[in-house]
């Protein structure tokens, strides 16, 4: 049998990229060749079904409960640029790390897993194993079609160990994704006694060095659009246009210029009011407090990511993370918000979108509890923790199952040289397999 180190090399090498921005998207022959490596290495034979495009892993042994699902993903995102260690899907081991797109998020689990797997057999209950093709574009015809095919052949997993955390910690919590997209139709304006103006404005982040707006912490990090927002709320600024860098609604804008019209000089000048009056609306949007929420360490977070201007109206997309499967509360806290501070001065409407699922698994629950008892007596850290951004557990904990996401130490996660600790990697497969034996016997 292979070493986990040489298992994740060859994955690592495997170019299954999703990228909808570029139209390319990991399909069966990636599926097919991570099927391939892993029959190689560990002797799984898994098979390998393909819904809508989507390659899934499947291995399954034993019988009656519990049932147990070990799964994680083996898409990667975009490899992008600023690579200095080795280029993307060229694996290198060096000081006591392995490098390479999907080193740590999300290969170096589906490496652990198969080799923990590898040869066991359950004197109790069903072991299901499966690895899916499209996590970081949502996961829905991966985990979301399987959490179906397991409901419908009465396999529903009594306990899921989803490979895809990256901190060496049982991770118990996660909170879910919205989005709010708000707009507010253009109108233009005459001010007297103004200056024009320029702010360019930049992200500022002090906490966790990513970009993800699952990580955005108030009152720590320094959001440009909101800066921007404060500006035009606070100081009386009238925005007359709008730009930035924008990527997608959860990742933060690197940074926004706002050209505005100020108070206090000598000149007059035409502004948006459309525009004014929906930067004005984003402080109060951005501390919204929906009701009935599960405990959260990051409480709620709403940071507009993404502004367009379409068909004469101005479009904000904001990110919204709580920890509920209830969207209605999330809209009814976003129109509260939008009804106070837009109201009737101009034309508006908003939308609620996604909202897929969240993990929570209280610390009473069998499974954290063994979890947290392996992973101290493998010298890592004892205390459950949470993690900012969603993960394919959300399609099983909010649904009855008990669920933890758990993975070794890496960095750089999504950016250049990425990066697992070999130490970690292979505490990881001990985790595994030992959870898998104190479950299953």
């Amino acid at each position: 049998m292979a070493s986990v180190v040489e298992l994740l090399s060859r994955l690592v090498e495997v170019e299954s990229v999703n990228d909808p921005s570029a139209s390319r998207y990991v399909g069966v022959s990636e599926g097919e060749e991570v099927r391939r490596i892993l029959k190689e290495h560990t002797g799984l034979d898994m098979e390998l079904v393909e819904n809508e495009g989507v390659p899934i892993l499947l291995y399954m042994t034993g019988s009656g409960r519990p049932v147990t699902l070990f799964m994680a993903h083996f898409d990667v995102v975009p490899p992008g640029h600023g690579w200095r260690v080795t280029e993307p899907f060229k694996p290198l081991v060096l000081e006591g790390r392995l490098y390479g797109r999907g080193a740590a998020d999300d290969k170096s689990n589906v490496a652990a897993i198969s080799l923990a797997l590898s040869g066991f057999e359950p004197a109790r209950g069903t072991v299901v194993a499966a690895f899916t093709g499209d996590e970081e574009i949502g996961g829905g015809r991966g985990a979301g079609w399987l959490a179906e095919r397991l409901r419908s052949e009465g396999l529903w997993p009594d306990y899921v160990v989803n490979g895809d955390g990256s901190m060496g910690a049982v991770i118990t919590r996660r909170r879910n994704a919205f989005n709010a997209v708000v707009r507010v139709k253009r109108e233009s304006g005459e001010a007297e006694g103004v200056s024009r103006s320029v702010k360019k404005l930049g992200l500022r982040v002090r906490g966790r060095p990513t970009r993800h707006a699952a990580y955005f912490i108030p009152g720590v990090d320094t959001h440009p659009l909101l800066e921007a927002a404060a500006l035009v709320r606070e100081a009386g600024l009238l925005a007359s246009s709008l730009s930035g860098e924008w990527v997608k609604s959860n990742v933060l804008p690197g940074s926004v210029e706002l050209e505005a019209l100020e108070p206090g000089g000598d000149g007059s000048g035409v502004y948006d009011a459309g525009l004014t009056a929906l930067l004005a609306s984003l402080i109060p949007l951005s501390r919204i407090t929906p009701t009935g929420l599960l405990y959260s360490d990051y409480g709620v977070t709403a940071t507009p990511n993404v502004y367009r201007l379409e068909g004469g109206w101005h479009e904000v997309v904001v990110d919204v993370r709580a920890m509920t499967g209830d969207r209605s509360v999330v809209e009814e806290a976003v129109a509260r918000s939008l009804e106070e501070s837009l109201g009737s001065r101009v034309e508006w409407e908003y939308r609620v979108e996604g909202g897929g699922g969240y993990l929570y698994t209280p610390r009473s629950a069998e499974l954290v509890r063994l979890a947290l008892a392996i992973n101290t007596s493998l010298g890592l850290p004892g205390e459950p923790r949470e993690a900012a951004g969603a993960s394919d557990s959300r399609y099983f904990s909010p649904r009855g199952s008990q669920a933890i996401d758990y993975g070794p130490l890496g960095g750089n996660i999504h950016g250049p040289d990425e990066y697992v600790y070999i130490g970690h990697l292979e505490v990881a497969v001990e985790f595994y397999r030992r959870l898998a034996s104190t479950i299953h016997g």
